[in-house]
């Protein structure tokens, strides 16, 4: 089976001689009055990627793809890190090296990053901090995406990596469920790709409801369901937390007020989420979506009349989700 490691594009390179294989790659003399790839390679960051043991490799190569997308807006240098089982007879690290450049409106709107991956047999992970410690840019914030975490425990052993990184990202629909109430160092550091996904979800909610006065939305509401389809529980999960908390704000009371539930669609429902809430003087809130065809809908009385709107709807990219994750 193919692993992640041999999935990703790039030449592999003896470990120690990392840095100056990455140096060799944008050694070139200028061509046709546009200058050597060094000159547009100005890093904003080191974003590093640790897939889990559990990554198929066509799911770690999406994911690289995804950061390399990132990487068009916000140049950074990429570090892979590929965990190998304990037990194995190999028990050496592997690197492999990449560089890409994006061209823009125009030759001279170019910008190039490099990528390095590392394979690593989990037995020797102290030694992987050490290799990573040198490998990223100095002076450049770090940024850690922890994907389809299996066991939480280990990655919570990854000191170096937990303590330096500005921000820690992990995406709640591919993880353990511990991973969301695990008590993460600086936790106000931590960012579930989940939650930066539902952002135009949030957006759209946030702006139909704000027609309403606080007091009138919140006003002998009793329950508050969301229904999520299989392929988003996850989601599901966040949005309810977040209305929960906006709710609250509002003047909900945390304890005693509405009754809050997650719950899957109905069958046969072509919805993937759904929000409703129900009032104890018979007004009612309805949002659904279906992000297969990008659509939704809202229908509320909660003013008194019937109210209906149809809108487009998404949820954002994987590196749109990093840039929200990462920024704010």
């Amino acid at each position: 089976m193919t692993s992640v490691f041999d999935a990703l594009p790039g030449l592999e390179v003896p470990v120690g001689g990392i840095t100056q294989s990455l140096a060799r790659l944008w050694e070139g003399e200028p061509a046709d009055g546009v200058g050597a790839p060094s000159e547009f390679r100005a890093s904003q960051m080191n974003l590093i990627l640790h897939v889990g043991l559990p990554t198929a490799a066509d799911d770690g190569l999406a994911q690289f793809n995804a950061a390399l997308r990132f990487t068009q807006r916000y140049p950074a240098r990429i570090l892979v890190l590929c965990p190998r089982a304990e037990g194995g007879a190999d028990l050496a690290m592997r690197a492999k090296i990449y560089s890409e450049c994006f061209i823009g409106k125009s030759r001279r709107e170019m910008s190039c990053i490099e990528a390095v991956v590392l394979s690593y047999p989990q037995e020797h992970r102290e030694f992987l901090e050490d290799q990573v410690s040198i490998i990223v840019e100095e002076d450049l914030p770090i940024y850690y995406w922890v994907h389809r975490m299996s066991q939480v425990h280990k990655i919570a052993t990854y000191q170096w990596l937990l303590r330096n990184a500005k921000r820690f990202l992990l995406d709640s629909a591919v993880s353990t469920p511990e991973a969301r109430t695990f008590p993460w160092p600086r936790p106000d550091g931590f960012r579930d790709l989940a939650e930066a996904r539902l952002l135009p979800v949030r957006q759209a909610i946030g702006q139909f409801l704000s027609a309403y006065g606080p007091r009138v939305i919140v006003r002998d509401l009793r329950t508050v369901i969301v229904a999520g389809a299989p392929a988003f529980t996850a989601e599901s999960r966040v949005l309810l937390d977040w209305v929960r908390a906006r709710l609250e704000v509002c003047g909900a009371a945390a304890g005693g007020g509405p009754a809050y539930a997650v719950k899957g669609t109905a069958p046969g429902a072509t919805s993937s989420l759904e929000l409703a809430f129900a009032y104890d003087d018979g007004r009612r809130f309805l949002w659904r979506a279906e992000f297969g065809s990008g659509s939704s809908y809202f229908e509320s009385t909660i003013g008194g009349g019937r109210q209906t709107l149809p809108m487009t709807t998404s949820l954002l990219s994987t590196e749109a989700a990093l840039g929200e994750a990462i920024f704010y």
